[in-house]
């Protein structure tokens, strides 16, 4: 006769997180931040300095299942940086249910279900699998030394795929940093 195999409690955490993760995912595409609004306060910027400041807040809303940045998933915010210019996002999780970080990523046609490589150096807040709880957060300081689409992108495992992430468009041309909307993806 067999016995029963035990599981970790590693294992069974694990397992619940992946559910639950399973069934926000499911939810979340009937939730959406379509009616969001840009809040001016985000956004500073000091062009002889050529710095932008950016107030990232993970589960301000309930939108996505709380999966969201300042209430925008699925790249329906844009936050758009001169090339050269330094970035520092003040990164501040509000989500009372899951925990969440950020990373700078390349813009890809499939989103990663995890942690990949940031795109530009020092472009993460750590703890990127773990990821940070209600009332926690971190400074992520980089610059936007190259052109081209990135995503502000949650790695918790499963968080991006989920929608997750909002839109870093670094320009060759703009002259100061923006924020505007756009259509979820």
């Amino acid at each position: 006769m067999r016995r029963p195999m035990r599981l970790t409690v590693r294992v069974r955490r694990a397992l619940i997180l992946t559910g639950a993760l399973l069934l926000g995912a499911a939810g979340a595409r009937a939730q959406t931040a379509k009616g969001g609004k840009i809040d001016p306060a985000w956004l500073r910027s000091d062009a002889a300095s050529k710095t932008v400041d950016f107030k990232l807040v993970a589960g301000l809303t309930d939108a996505n299942g709380g999966m969201n940045f300042n209430g925008f998933g699925r790249g329906g915010l844009v936050l758009t940086v001169p090339q050269g210019w330094t970035v520092v996002l003040h990164f501040k999780s509000e989500d009372p249910n899951l925990p969440h970080s950020v990373e700078v990523i390349t813009d890809a046609a499939v989103i990663p279900t995890g942690t990949v490589p940031p795109a530009f150096e020092h472009a993460t807040t750590g703890r990127l699998d773990q990821g940070f709880s209600a009332g926690q957060g971190a400074d992520v300081r980089f610059v936007s030394g190259k052109a081209g689409p990135f995503l502000i992108f949650c790695a918790v495992p499963g968080h991006g795929a989920a929608g997750m992430w909002i839109r870093l468009a670094v320009s060759e041309t703009a002259d100061e940093p923006t924020l505007a909307t756009a259509t979820e993806r």
